[in-house]
Order: C-alpha cells, then structure tokens, then sequence
C-alpha cells in the first residue's frame, strides 16, 4: 500500500502571503487614485496659469504713455509670475492682425483700408486673484489708468472654470475618504482572520505571565515588514502601469510631476506600515481580552 505524503500545515501558522497581499491590492487602489489627483491638480494648474486678461491701449498714445502702462500693471499684485519673471505681453496691433489673418484666412485690410485693432498688454493672472470678484476689481483699477482703453476678459468662462474645479476638487476629496475607511475595513479584517489562527499561541504566552508588551512586539514588528513589503510592491506597480499609460495616451507625461510621484511613494509605504501596525495592534487587544471559551 502506497503511503501518500502530505504536507502537513503547522498549528497556528500565519498566512503571511495573503496578509501582505491584501495590503498590496489596497495601497494599489489607493496609489492609482494618487495618480488621478495628481493629474487633476497639474490640470487645474495648467488651467489656472493661462487664465488671462486683455488690457487694450487707446489709439495714438506715445511709447512713453506706453510704458508707464506697463510699469503701473507690473506693480500690481495680482499679475502672474514664473520663474521670478511677470507674466505680460504686450502684442501691438501688427502682431494681432497678423495672427487674426493666420487664423481666419481673412485680410481685413484689403476692404477696410485700416487696421482697426489695438495694441494690448495680455496679463496673466495670479492662481490666488482668479475669483471673479478679484477679477472685476481689477478690470476697473486697469481701466483708471491713463491710457487704457478698455480691459477685457471672459468672464463666463473664468467663473465656469472656477466652479467646476471646486466641484471636482470636492469630489475627490469625498471619494478619497470613503476610499481609506473601505481600505482600513478591508485590511482589519484580513489580519484579524490571519490572528485568529494564533490566538493559542497568544493564550499561551499570557498563561505563562508574559506582558502585554512582550506578546504584541513580533506582531507589531512582523506588521511592520509586511506594510513596508507591500508599499514597495505597490509603489512598483503604479510607476509601472504609469509607464503604460504615458505611451497609450498621447501628452499624459505633460501632466506628470516628479515630486508628487516621489511623494506618492512615499505616502504608499507610510500607509502601509500604518495600517498594518493599527489593525494589527487593534486585533491582537481584542484576542488578549478574550476569554477561554470565546477562544473556541
């Protein structure tokens, strides 16, 4: 009679596979919907730094009157500015019939004999003067200063984009939490099932007077390397599904920020190792508190 042998499963062991896994497959979901708001908060960057105004000049004003105008507005507070350098742009009448034909096709000029356009300063605006109200104030301060004739910008749009961005950011932030609480839920459950097979182990040790510190150290400690273990795998994963994605989707590298990746990472292993060390905390208190019967 052929003996079969079997691999015989350990009393008490721990399934440290799943108990890792678990974590991985939530740090993942959570690093994804990093990635997500990284690209919306680059995006409203980017929509932010080209919310511009258009400050038209009176006809036949003098380069000095000019200049004064441009001085006055560099003054301002609200004016953009990148890399030390303000974000206005004169464009002359010249530059914008020229761009007006490149764009339409149409030369005015043949049938109206004049270029009825204006010279005009294009001014960026700061990310934290882009309200509507801060807007209009400044469109009526502009529009006080000698020489200007009139300042223009589209206001439907602005506060469009304004009130969209608060809604996206709002929403984000709600899933984000719902997100965590299901992710902490999910993760608890799982070590507290992958403690339950040594609960003996932990009545054992109370029996023979260990402390309460002794018993929870290679718990805790184990809880440690297996969030640092799945942060890592997690943070691998998501820089690699980042790499597909750049060369599936045409300009989504534009939105991509080096810093907040690294950052990212980061959050990825200091989650890690704080969910696994509080639900693993949580479920060891709960097994030590419990009764002989209620071990069975």
């Amino acid at each position: 009679m052929e003996s079969k042998q079997r691999k015989k499963k350990k009393l008490g062991s721990y399934p440290y596979l799943s108990v890792v896994f678990s974590i991985f497959l939530s740090l993942v979901v959570i690093g994804l919907f990093g990635l997500l708001f990284i690209y919306a908060n680059k995006l409203t960057t980017i929509i932010k730094e080209n919310i511009e105004i258009q400050v038209y000049l009176k006809k036949g004003i003098s380069d000095n009157q000019r200049i004064q105008v441009q001085k006055t507005l560099s003054a301002k507070d609200y004016v953009a500015k990148k890399n030390n350098e303000l974000q206005i742009r004169y464009v002359s009448k010249e530059q914008a019939a020229e761009k007006f034909i490149k764009e339409t096709g149409e030369d005015f000029s043949t049938f109206l004999g004049d270029n009825p356009l204006r010279d005009a300063y294009v001014v960026k605006m700061a990310s934290e003067s882009q309200s509507p109200e801060v807007l209009e104030q400044a469109k009526k301060e502009i529009e006080k200063i000698t020489g200007v004739f009139e300042v223009v910008y589209l206001e439907s749009l602005v506060d469009s984009i304004n009130k969209n961005l608060t809604k996206i950011s709002v929403a984000l932030l709600g899933f984000s939490g719902i997100l965590i609480i299901i992710v902490i839920l999910l993760i608890n459950n799982t070590i507290k099932l992958a403690l339950f097979s040594q609960r003996f182990l932990i009545r054992s040790m109370q029996l023979v007077g260990a402390k309460a510190s002794f018993i929870q150290r290679p718990f805790l400690m184990r809880s440690v390397w297996h969030g640092l273990f799945a942060g890592v795998f997690a943070s691998l994963a998501v820089l690699v599904f980042l790499q597909f994605a750049n060369r599936e989707i045409e300009d989504l590298a534009n939105l991509q920020s080096n810093s907040s990746l690294v950052i990212l990472c980061a959050l990825l292993l200091i989650l890690g190792v704080i969910i696994g060390l509080g639900s693993t905390y949580r479920a060891i208190k709960k097994y030590m508190r419990l009764s002989l019967d209620e071990l069975y």
